[in-house]
This record gives C-alpha cells, structure tokens and sequence, in this order.
C-alpha cells in the first residue's frame, strides 16, 4: 500500500464531509441532510450484498449468501436506527427547513425502490418516477425484468426436489408475486423436518430477518413522520402516514409468514 494513502484520502473524506449543503440557516437542516445521506450509503451496502447473495442461491452457493444476509439484517438495524436519531426534530424544527425541500422526497429514493425490486416488490410505476434519472430508471427496469431474490430461493426448492407448481417458476418476473400454495407447502415441508433440509431452514430464515427488518424500518419511518409532521402531505406529493401505513401492508415473502399459520 502506498504510504501516500491516508485515513482521510482513502475514505474521500473530503467530498464526504463538504457533501452537506444546508438551504437555510436553521440549526436542525443539517441533521435532516446527514441522516438521509447516510442512510442512502447503507442502501449501498445492502445493494451489494443483495445482489451477491441471490447469485450465491442461483449457484446453490448458500454458505456464502447467509453471510451476506446476515450482514445487510445488520445494515437495516442501522437504517432502523436512523429514525430514533431523526426524531428528535420537533414539529418546529421541521417547519424552518421544510420549504426548502421543495418536492423532494425520501419517496424519491432509487437505492430504496431498487431494494424492494430485488426482494420482488415490484411496480412498473416506480420504474416511471425515476424516468428523469435515465441510469436509475434503466437499473430498475433490468431488475424487474429478472429473478427476485424470493424466485432465486423458490427456484431452489424446486431444484432440490419440492414440488412447486410450473406457473411459479415460469412467472413473469416483472409482475407482482401471487401467494400460491405448493410454495406454502414446500416451506412447510422444511419447516417440519429442518434437520433433513437444514439450509434451505436456514435461508428461510434468513429471508424471514429480512422481511422482519424491512418492516421495522417502514413502521419506525410511519412513526417518526406522525411525530414530526402529524397528518400533513408528504413533500414529495404522497399522502404521507395514510401511504404509510399502506405499504406496511406489503408482503415481500407471503407464504414465509403464511407458512407459520400451516404448520
């Protein structure tokens, strides 16, 4: 290594930390810009562990993708983490930074849209809100024009010899997932004998952390938007808690959870 290379210069501290640029002079901007920015890099992270660990399950490599797993269920305890330090904005200190936001919105994010296309929660309208980023709208479209992390694990169950209906795995990949019962049986079938299926148990689980997570982190942004702002339209033209609370709805893995009610 280069004896030129310095704590700061091999992290760029220095366009990381003059990256913040603060529209107003209220004390609390700066805090609402940091927490955002850091929360994009550990979409980063969870980007690239996602997209390395579904190649892993293709490959039948699943040692490896609990790793990577695992790490990005540590990464979201981080996102979930962010809304406890977001919420110490009061109503007030919102209101001095919100008219500079414009129509910026958190709902605006590709990274984020990009993690719920790879976990298979997919709609082609998300792919037309990015179209005024050509590169982002491009990445989307690619991914939902393939395997979800959830078909790369249900193509394995059918791989090792569980029955999953052929509707499933020829599926349109870009539409969204249907609920179907061999996939319910298929995990029921592991989550009754574990031991003669251990790591596709442990994938189950795996992918149940990630779901568990991801919910967390919509239920902690739901609350830190009803502390902050109350009831009032988000800035980027949602309807802010009432979408909210829609999404929290949202299965990524249905028969995982349904699969609990079965056996």
């Amino acid at each position: 290594m280069s004896a030129d290379v310095t704590y700061a210069s091999y992290l760029d501290l220095g366009r990381i930390l003059a990256a913040q640029h603060p529209a107003s002079d209220a004390h609390d901007e700066l805090l609402f810009i940091i927490v955002h920015q850091a929360s994009e890099l550990w979409l980063k992270l969870c980007l690239h562990e996602l997209t390395a660990a579904r190649e892993a399950i293709e490959a039948d490599d699943l040692r490896p993708a609990f790793k990577m797993l695992a790490r990005v269920a540590r990464a979201q305890a981080q996102l979930i983490q962010s809304w406890d330090v977001l919420s110490t904005m009061t109503p007030h200190d919102y209101s001095a930074i919100r008219a500079h936001l414009g129509a910026s919105s958190g709902f605006q994010s590709a990274q984020y849209r990009m993690m719920e296309f790879m976990l298979g929660g997919r709609d082609g309208k998300h792919v037309r809100l990015h179209q005024s980023n050509a590169e982002w709208a491009g990445r989307l479209e690619a991914e939902a024009g393939r395997a979800s992390l959830y078909d790369a694990a249900i193509r394995l169950l059918a791989r090792r010899g569980l029955p999953i209906d052929a509707g499933v795995l020829a599926r349109d990949p870009s539409a969204p997932y249907t609920p179907d019962a061999s996939v319910e049986a298929a995990w029921a079938a592991i989550y009754r004998d574990p031991q003669a299926h251990w790591d596709l148990y442990e994938l189950a689980e795996k992918l149940v952390d990630l779901e568990y997570h991801f919910q967390r982190w919509r239920f902690g942004h739901l609350k830190t938007v009803e502390r902050i702002i109350g009831f009032k339209r988000g800035t980027g033209g949602t309807p802010g808690v009432p979408y909210l609370e829609g999404v929290l709805k949202q299965a990524f893995f249905p028969e995982l959870l349904s699969v609990r009610t079965a056996i």
